[in-house]
């Protein structure tokens, strides 16, 4: 599994922290870890949550990632943004607990944190924990064990639903402002691992053009 790292403007301070309990958690596991930053609040690439979303979109739809961990301040806005794409599925998540159901209940593929509100004393023991219990079965297993099949069920049923919701990715993005697609992958270290690692030949042309003209 390739796991994609992606922080936002407001908590960019904190990618070093991030980045190192995922990599903990993810080496054991035997995952990869693509650290897109940003990577300090002085980046010249300043990230909003919003472009969080079109970065996280892109990269999980062009095959370039497998998951993606995302937040911003509350969690909130960085989930609300990338759950506004196909492709997606971003839950929410405070603590291990929720970190296990969702896995488990919704079957995802993205999680967005909240890295300020509540983030105090202990807050790297708090990330270590929660991509502890991300990860210890393999997703979709539901929970309570008991109710696996329904939950099962619905879940196909949410992709159904979004599949009719939503329209292709590149065509999404077309219709957005260009500059705030192309700030997202503005990014000190995308095109090194976007290219090296994306499968989609369609979202890649579309990057290449955004990126280059």
């Amino acid at each position: 599994m390739r796991i994609a790292l992606i922080n936002e403007n407001s908590q960019a301070a904190k990618n070093g922290v991030i980045c190192a309990a995922l990599k903990k958690v993810a080496g054991e596991k035997g995952f990869e870890v693509r650290n897109y930053g940003m990577y300090s609040a002085d980046d010249a690439a300043q990230l909003t949550y919003v472009q969080n979303g079109i970065l996280a979109a892109t990269l999980l739809n062009a095959k370039a990632a497998d998951f993606v961990v995302t937040g911003c301040g509350t969690g909130e806005g960085a989930m609300l943004a990338l759950n506004s794409f196909p492709g997606v599925i971003c839950g929410h998540v405070e603590t291990p607990l929720d970190a296990y159901t969702f896995a488990q209940i919704n079957d995802g593929n993205a999680v967005s944190i909240p890295y300020a509100l509540g983030f105090g004393w202990g807050g790297d023991l708090n990330l270590t924990y929660i991509f502890e219990k991300l990860w210890s079965e393999p997703f979709g297993g539901g929970y309570p064990k008991e109710r696996a099949v329904p939950e099962k069920n619905n879940k196909k049923i949410l992709d159904g639903v979004r599949k009719a919701a939503f329209r292709p990715l590149v065509d999404i993005l077309k219709d957005l402002d260009p500059a705030l697609v192309k700030g997202a992958y503005a990014g000190e270290h995308f095109e090194e691992y976007f290219f090296a690692d994306a499968k989609d030949e369609t979202i890649k042309a579309y990057v290449k053009e955004v990126l280059h003209g």
